[in-house]
């Protein structure tokens, strides 16, 4: 039985991003608010100044793992620091120009109108690794205490199934799983309220959500994968500024999927291509829809002479209303993305991440006031969101993501009476809002393959280092960074499987939805047989295999802190 340290806090945070930096510092205001007020004797009660808070964070530092696109809708920002560009907020560029272009496979058309969910005029572009960072520090000047490299491994329970707290992940013990000289163990960090915000399909947040039942009632949750790089181009090819999204090539008609390029300072742009983790096409493959994307003519245009800097992958959470779990239980509640809180039509979920964190302090401050941290007052959180302008925007797209189910063109008609009637349209919807995106991909024969020679999806896919890339070169710009001497942090729970059923039915799709090139099959000399070979270093921390795979064997457990991709200032 390992010993362990018991630290005792009274809020623990699980994850540096938007949400919980913006609870962690709203909270802090919130507390010298009351404080002063009890100080004049204008509320009743006592002081809270020293409530111990701290933030846990998986990766090497606040911002490593943080990616998104991203063009940021201030509101909640303001909200937070009404004078975050004075305060020195990050951002690279205000948007001055949109574009919507609808992609055939050598022809890009121009929308005459941008749709209203997509126009970004006056809003910010950024990077979120960059900005992330930025509020980490002011969180650390008002008090918040912030760990990096400490991620969290296990969520802890009394035995009436509240949660007190979480455990962090050990450090030391090699592929084995045996203890080396540097061993630590992992810290039992004790709180009155732990907050979840672990971005896209978090691992304790699918532990709680299991045990807890948190998703009984609800949709299942649904996610997309972008893959995206930074480019550095000539001065004149893309104009800072200027954002494009598209439709249409490299996609078929029946995947959800599109495409960006945003233009940032220094001549750099931000391009990537979101696809459906709802596909059916079990031969798909999502960073090669990317590349193939960069192919297209006018894409190709933008990136002529430039130079791609870095990498990256990472899933959203993109059901939205439907599939939001409940987002509290005794001692704990859910925010930003790992509570389906991304707004799937306008791309956007930092602003809503980030309310859902401002809320969530709210409510910790009267729990705190109450001396009450059980679902009778943590339930407030959830009547925020309800009555918050966060209810509004996601009510009113509630069906946005369900509506691509039936394919593109059902989508686009749905879509716009969704947009016009504020959701209550439901044009070609399916019978059933969302279905669980692994439970619709086809298998080899349903759709058709006899074997993977059949596909012409790629044929003529060639990666030539300057316009296209191969996943591990794409994974070197990502910074990957593990301890191959430590314990595999991808867990299939049957091998068999992908050896017998998976290998016949599907052709093994881990090896194709991974961007990072971690899944492959290899022949074993002794048994004549193909058999999964697993290489976590390349891991992006992304989570796709989590999701995608079609039996539901591949468990993403947090490695050791500090590892995964390096995503500073993307």
């Amino acid at each position: 039985m390992i010993e362990r340290e018991q630290l005792e806090m009274d809020i623990v945070f699980v994850g540096a991003g938007p949400a919980n930096l913006a609870a962690a510092l709203h909270l802090k205001n919130l507390i010298k608010v009351h404080d002063d007020l009890i100080a004049k004797g204008r509320k009743k009660g006592k002081p809270l100044g020293d409530l111990e808070i701290g933030i846990i964070e998986k990766g090497s530092n606040v911002g490593a793992h943080i990616l998104s696109g991203a063009v940021v809708d201030p509101i909640a920002l303001r909200e937070l620091m009404p004078d975050f560009l004075e305060q020195g907020c990050p951002v690279d560029a205000v948007v001055t120009d949109d574009a919507f272009w609808y992609l055939t496979e050598n022809r890009a058309l121009v929308s005459p109108i941008t749709p209203p969910p997509l126009k970004n005029h006056g809003k910010y572009i950024l990077s979120l690794s960059k900005m992330c960072e930025w509020l980490s520090e002011k969180c650390e000047e008002a008090g918040v205490n912030i760990f990096p490299e400490f991620p969290g491994a296990e969520m802890l329970y009394d035995e009436n199934e509240r949660v007190v707290g979480v455990r962090t992940g050990d450090k030391g013990t090699d592929k084995e799983g045996k203890t080396k000289d540097n061993f630590e163990p992992g810290v039992d960090l004790l709180a009155k309220v732990t907050v979840l915000g672990e971005g896209s399909r978090g691992s304790l947040a699918k532990q709680l959500t299991q045990r807890l039942g948190l998703n009984e009632g609800k949709e299942p949750q649904v996610f997309s994968l972008g893959v995206k790089e930074l480019w550095e181009v000539p001065a004149g090819n893309f104009d800072e500024g200027r954002v494009i999204h598209t439709l249409g090539f490299p996609s078929d008609t029946k995947t959800y999927g599109g495409g960006w390029i945003y233009g940032m300072k220094n001549n750099v742009i931000s391009i990537g291509y979101v696809t459906g983790l709802d596909y059916i096409d079990p031969l798909l493959d999502m960073h090669a829809e990317f590349q193939k994307f960069k192919t297209h003519p006018a894409i190709a245009k933008i990136l002529a002479g430039g130079k791609m800097l870095k990498y990256g992958a990472k899933t959203i959470n993109a059901g939205g209303w439907h599939t939001m779990p409940k987002l509290y239980a005794d001692g704990v509640l859910l925010v930003g993305d790992c509570a389906s809180f991304l707004n799937g039509q306008r791309i956007k979920g930092i602003h809503t991440a980030m309310k859902s964190g401002i809320l969530a302090a709210e409510t910790i401050l009267s729990a705190f006031d109450n001396e009450d941290f059980t679902s009778k007052t943590l339930r407030q959180y959830e009547e925020k969101v309800n009555h918050s302008w966060i209810y509004k925007e996601l009510y009113a797209v509630r069906n946005f993501h369900a509506s691509f189910q039936k394919g593109r063109w059902s989508a686009l008609v749905n879509g716009g009476l969704q947009f016009i009637s504020g959701g209550m349209a439901w044009g070609f919807m399916p019978k059933e809002n969302h279905v669980a995106g692994h439970e619709r991909m086809k298998t080899l024969v349903e759709y058709e393959y006899k074997d993977e020679a059949n596909s012409q999806r790629y044929s003529n896919l060639k990666f030539d280092k300057q316009l296209t890339f191969d996943k591990i070169t794409d994974v070197y710009h990502a910074a990957v960074s593990h301890d191959e001497d430590q314990p595999s942090h991808l867990h299939i729970l049957d091998t068999e499987i992908c050896a017998t059923r998976c290998a016949e039915e599907y052709d093994n799709p881990c090896q194709r939805f991974c961007p990072a090139a971690v899944y492959e099959m290899e022949e074993n000399s002794k048994t004549g047989r193909r058999e999964i070979k697993v290489n976590f270093s390349n891991c992006v921390h992304c989570k796709t295999c989590d999701i995608a795979d079609p039996y539901q064997i591949i468990n993403w457990v947090t490695p050791e802190g500090g590892g995964g991709p390096n995503y500073k200032g993307m």
